[in-house]
């Protein structure tokens, strides 16, 4: 028994081509979906905002602080500014410790 293995798996349905309008709607869709895919958005999450805020705050905020120094040089001259040096040496340690560890 002889087979007939010449044009196996084709078909002989006719395929049509799509028409101008339906490559224009086509395009059109994919143009659509290109702008939508490209836009972008920010969140900013609170904690920026507060970092925002507070940065804020630190530049509107005097250097010096005239009124602290005043009261300072006030009490030094006056004998009422007293020194812990248990607290001063342990500040001190502390600072130094921090340096280390950044």
């Amino acid at each position: 028994m002889a087979m007939n293995i010449n044009n196996l798996g084709t078909s002989n349905q006719v395929k049509h081509k799509p028409t101008a309008n339906a490559e224009v709607k086509q395009q059109a869709t994919e143009a659509n979906q290109t702008k939508q895919v490209r836009q972008d958005s920010v969140s900013i999450t609170p904690q920026a905002k507060q970092l925002g805020e507070l940065q804020k705050k630190a530049s509107d905020a005097p250097a010096i602080d005239q009124k602290k120094i005043d009261q300072l040089k006030k009490a030094i001259s006056a004998g009422e500014y007293k020194i812990d040096p248990q607290k001063l040496a342990a500040n001190i340690a502390n600072f130094e410790f921090d340096l280390e560890l950044d």
